[in-house]
């Protein structure tokens, strides 16, 4: 009899000792939902609380390595930075930006400021344009232009501001290029494209 009564604690004590492992197991294999359901998600495609800082670092190189594209809707500017006028101070000439300048500047840098990267891109970028001026009458949707300001003081300007605005740390990482100008019907921009490339390519 009193085996039987010891008996009984003793396979208690099994079951509680095999169902707590079992619920364990079921524990550590629950996958947890990401607790940014229903957020703005972040840019990782992986939960915040599993990221090790390699693969978060791995993880924002890859994403900056991806092309970036947007479309300015504006009346591009046709003032350039090769419009710089001088005066002479204390008998040293002073170089300065007039006010059609100082216009497109400040036109391009709130309209690029919607777009810059959270951090300057590294490295060498490629960079391409499409610059869409309203065509009036004497002109047909989609004609290039052919007439000035010239494509590379268009471009001085842009990458000026883009510089300016975070883009890059120095327009000089913009190792190849490509900008098209032409006539067209509304909607009138810039069509821009930044590709981080290799350093080997």
């Amino acid at each position: 009899m009193r085996k039987g009564l010891f008996a009984v604690p003793r396979l208690l004590s099994v079951f509680l000792l095999l169902h707590w492992l079992y619920k364990g197991e079921e524990r550590r294999t629950v996958v947890t939902l990401p607790k940014w359901e229903g957020l703005k998600r972040p840019p990782f495609p992986f939960e915040e609380s599993k990221v090790t800082k390699t693969e978060k670092k791995n993880a924002v190189k890859r994403r900056y390595r991806k092309t970036m594209d947007f479309f300015l809707q504006i009346t591009p500017p046709t003032a350039t930075a090769q419009e710089k006028q001088v005066t002479v101070v204390n008998g040293r000439p002073v170089f300065y930006d007039p006010a059609p300048v100082k216009k497109a500047r400040n036109l391009l840098s709130a309209q690029l400021a919607a777009y810059r990267p959270p951090r300057p891109l590294e490295g060498p970028v490629a960079l391409s344009t499409v610059w869409l001026f309203p065509k009036g009458k004497s002109h047909k949707h989609g004609e290039w232009r052919v007439t000035k300001p010239d494509t590379d003081n268009l471009q001085k300007l842009l990458k000026d501001c883009m510089t300016r605005c975070g883009f890059w740390r120095d327009d000089a990482q913009v190792v190849r290029e490509s900008v098209e100008k032409r006539w067209s019907d509304e909607p009138t921009g810039i069509y821009i494209e930044i590709t981080p490339m290799e350093a080997d390519t």
